[in-house]
């Protein structure tokens, strides 16, 4: 993630200022983006689309969400309300037409527990459903052990303490791991999702793919481990873990910070790598795109081995229809994404434990939001 320049940082903040005197005023031939305007010129000029918003699911992106809704606010006047229901309750409200766009830690799953959640989006929407990355949330390894400062874990000792295999903190594959650290012996409390979650089918993801032989279920949105307790949502583990000795837990990592919990650095092979915002972007900067066209759906190595780069991220997708029924709405749904996408909101984000898109991705999801009516 590189700083902007000065000089970049002058000319958003005259574009900021033309955006606020255009709020409202731009042409509807503007805010469709058509009549061979760039991408970034249509996302621009659609900034202050008026119309008020409801959305719903993940969790993770609550905290970038409460900011990203204040700051549309107050610049354009339109209110957003997001609800943090978690992923899987987010898509269902999209597919039964209850908001107007999804937040979801996971891209649609053609092959959903319950369902083809593709088709079912096309079918509300009455046109394809694009899954659109806006907040890299990087998932934390969060503990709680009186006298240890730094831990560090592989792929292979942390898929052991979530299936249960390792149960005390100071078992010889972590000690062999944290040479000189005193650590006690006293029972590891696991602490999990029970809410169908992105985060969760990311971090077992992330489990199955680097440590396949210790972590055989494969990745979903509800928790397959056997052993732990379930807490509602983000804020419910992480609360969890805060309040229990001997408690290690994976959470959204601005709720680690909020709460400030101790976080795991992991080594994928590379040595030692602690959760920052930069660390974070290296592994997403190595993401590919799985999904076709403007569909931005991401395929994240979680086994890299690049060097600086911390593996349990997660990317958050805002779900809209490519082109809503409702061309009010849909203008309004495109006002709002391209503020989510500009650099006026992507570098507040790690302010509050997320990062900014890297430019590679970021370009195409501006490109893409150009492209919906």
């Amino acid at each position: 993630m590189k700083a902007l320049r000065i000089s970049q940082l002058a000319a958003l903040s005259v574009a900021g200022t033309m955006a606020l005197a255009a709020c409202g005023s731009a042409s509807n031939d503007d805010a469709a983006g058509g009549g061979g305007t760039s991408a970034a010129a249509a996302t621009s000029s659609s900034a202050c689309t008026p119309g008020n918003l409801t959305g719903a699911g993940s969790t993770a992106q609550q905290n970038a969400m409460a900011q990203a809704t204040a700051g549309y606010k107050a610049r354009c006047g339109s209110d957003v309300s997001y609800n943090g229901t978690g992923s899987g309750a987010g898509i269902t409200s999209f597919i039964t037409k209850q908001v107007d766009f999804a937040g979801s830690d996971s891209a649609l799953n053609p092959q959903g527990k319950d369902g083809d959640e593709v088709a079912k989006a096309a079918a509300a929407c009455g046109s394809p459903a694009w899954d659109l990355p806006m907040v890299t949330g990087p998932i934390a390894v969060a503990y709680h052990v009186k006298g240890v400062d730094t831990l560090v874990l592989t792929p292979s000792v942390t898929a052991q303490i979530f299936s249960g295999k390792i149960t005390k903190w100071n078992d010889p594959a972590i000690a062999k791991l944290n040479p000189g650290v005193t650590l006690p012996a006293e029972a590891i409390s696991v602490f999990f999702r029970s809410d169908s979650s992105g985060t969760t089918d990311n971090f077992t993801n992330y489990l199955n793919t680097a440590a396949p032989s210790d972590w055989t279920a494969k990745h979903a949105k509800d928790w397959s481990g056997k052993v732990g307790q379930g807490k509602a949502k983000s804020a419910g583990v992480s609360q969890a873990i805060s309040s229990t000795e001997g408690g290690i837990g994976y959470v959204e990592w601005s709720f680690a910070i909020t709460d400030k919990l101790k976080m795991a650095q992991i080594d994928n092979g590379s040595g030692p790598v602690a959760l920052t915002a930069e660390s974070a972007g290296k592994a997403v900067e190595a993401a590919t795109i799985a999904g076709t066209g403007n569909d931005l759906a991401l395929n994240i190595d979680y086994s890299t081995k690049a060097e600086g780069a911390y593996p349990i991220v997660l990317v958050t997708y805002e779900i809209v229809c490519s082109k809503n029924a409702d061309p009010a709405k849909g203008k309004a749904v495109k006002s709002f994404m391209s503020y989510l996408v500009s650099d006026d909101f992507q570098n507040t984000l790690t302010s509050i434990g997320s990062a900014p898109l890297p430019t590679s991705i970021k370009d195409k999801v501006t490109a893409a939001v150009a492209a919906l009516s």
